[in-house]
């Protein structure tokens, strides 16, 4: 299981499901990043995203028109 629990990375606005949706775009550009570049993981991209999102590094911003979630 990842720390820090999802209770305590969602603000007031936030939904579960966009903190998760989010987690795994970042994920993906983390893994995404490294491929390109030829390193090796030293620890799995999920895990980095949810600390880069604990940390506050990047914040879910939720566009209503298109159901888009961007992360800045």
């Amino acid at each position: 299981m990842l720390r820090p629990a999802i209770t305590q990375m969602i603000t007031k606005n936030e939904s579960c499901y966009s903190l998760v949706i989010g987690v795994a775009k970042r994920a993906r550009e983390i893994a995404d990043e490294l491929y390109k570049n030829g390193e090796v993981l030293e620890e799995k991209p999920v895990k980095t995203a949810v600390d880069e999102f604990a940390k506050g590094e990047y914040k879910i911003i939720e566009v209503s028109t298109d159901d888009k979630i961007i992360l800045q």
